[in-house]
């Protein structure tokens, strides 16, 4: 009796788990620097949650748009080489064949069981085949702008939610200690859920993650510090 394969890669979440840290980490660190800055500058609390808030709207605004246009371009990329395997293989398919066959030596196999996987696999789905061992072009790993805008722009918010949060609650006088702490440790989960997502080493996401937060925030409160102003 054959068993059913139940294997799980985690390469199939690859898209929409990369717009989801990119936004989170950048709605954290941009908008816990976007507050200590302000705070650093001796804003009022009312002032400091006001720039929060709008860094939220436009920072969830430019992630959305950002991906959207970046992902789109990669999908048109892909399409434009689709097409052109489509047109290559309408017109010169033995070509094609002893191309595919070509892939597949390199890859280990010897020349006639390439020639033999390549007929089979070309005559099943041609286009699929050279989209796949050709392009690189898998659907797993295909271009999704709309998914990755959607999920970049609410993972955004939800990074930026925290730290504003924090400086809601926060005692004016400690705001900026506050803030940076939280964001620090939201950093520190952020990192290791992310690494474990992926199956990487969780101490390495959090450093990493960590190490870029705490730089962005301590550079913008030194330029709150320096120019009394709020930035």
């Amino acid at each position: 009796m054959s068993r059913i394969h139940t294997e799980r890669h985690r390469t199939q979440s690859i898209g929409w788990l990369r717009a989801a840290v990119l936004g989170a980490n950048d709605g954290i660190v941009s908008t816990a620097s976007l507050i200590i800055g302000v705070a650093a500058a001796n804003a009022t609390q009312s002032a400091v949650l006001v720039a929060g808030v709008a860094g939220l709207v436009a920072g969830a605004m430019s992630m959305a748009a950002g991906e959207y246009v970046s992902v789109s371009s990669q999908s048109d990329t892909e399409q434009a080489d689709i097409a052109r395997e489509r047109v290559e293989l309408a017109t010169d398919g033995a070509r094609e064949t002893e191309e595919l066959a070509g892939i597949y030596v390199r890859r280990g196999l010897d020349a006639e069981l390439a020639q033999q996987v390549a007929r089979q696999l070309m005559a099943k789905d041609a286009l699929g085949a050279h989209t796949r061992d050709e392009l690189g072009i898998s659907e797993v790993a295909s271009a999704r702008p709309l998914q990755a805008a959607i999920a970049s722009a609410l993972a955004f918010i939800v990074g930026a939610g925290l730290p504003l949060f924090s400086a809601w609650v926060s005692p004016e006088q400690y705001l900026v200690q506050v803030v940076g702490a939280t964001s620090l440790l939201f950093l520190v989960v952020l990192g290791g859920l992310a690494a474990y997502t992926g199956g990487a080493g969780i101490i390495r996401g959090i450093m990493r993650v960590s190490f870029w937060g705490a730089l962005a925030m301590a550079i913008t409160a030194g330029v709150g510090k320096l120019f009394g102003v709020a930035v």
